[in-house]
Parts: C-alpha cells; structure tokens; sequence
C-alpha cells in the first residue's frame, strides 16, 4: 500500500514537470519570436531616425562644438605650461632645500642632481 502510494505521487511529479517544461518552451518560442519581432521595430525605428535631417543636423552641431573645446582645450594648455613648468621647478628647489636640512643629505654641490630633482642610484 505504501509502495503504490509512493509510486502514484512519483507519477504526478512527473506529469507536473512535464507539464511544466512544456509551459516553459512554448514560452520561451512564443516570447523569442515577440522579442525578435520587437528588437526588429525597434532597430527601423532607430534606423529612421539616425537617418532624420534634423537628428542628422544636431549631430553636425554637437561635432563642431566638440572640436572648438578641443581646440580651446589645446589653446589654454598650452599658455598654462610655463606657468605649470615654473611651478614643478620651484616645487623641486623647495624639496632640495627641506633635504638639505636632513642630516647626510646635502643637494648643493651635488652634481648629479637631475633637473627634476632626481638623484640616479649610486
């Protein structure tokens, strides 16, 4: 008795999971075809409107803009180097001046001190 019990619900289990697989493929088919079917309408609308004058215009407009910041960018760059340049070499002759003060470490005389204020291992 409680060996055909076992076997009946075995049974219903399997007729659950297979109702149940069945219910998710056709899902997945039906889904699969709507999904392509709405990717489709939505790459002719993209495709429409990449290909509209004014989008078209708007893009012309932002490149230009675009390229003159850059070319500002560039400009001001460039007027802002020596004054970046004097700064880094004041930077380094303040450093050599603190290092000067520690004990053994003198860049006064020091030859081999780079323009950046490196020393090269010895």
């Amino acid at each position: 008795m409680v060996r055909h019990d076992r076997e009946l619900r075995k049974g219903w289990q399997m007729r659950y999971r297979a109702t149940f697989l069945a219910g998710f493929a056709a899902g997945f088919v039906l889904g699969t075809r709507a999904g392509r079917e709405r990717y489709e309408q939505m790459k002719r609308l993209s495709q429409k409107v990449a290909q509209s004058p004014a989008v078209q215009q708007a893009g012309r407009v932002a490149g230009e803009k675009a390229a003159e910041l850059g070319k500002a960018a560039g400009r001001r760059a460039t007027e802002r180097m020596p004054k970046i340049t004097e700064t880094a070499k004041t930077s380094a002759t303040r450093v050599r001046g603190q290092l000067d003060r520690i004990p053994g470490v003198h860049t006064e005389h020091d030859e081999h001190v780079a323009v950046n204020g490196s020393r090269p291992a010895e």
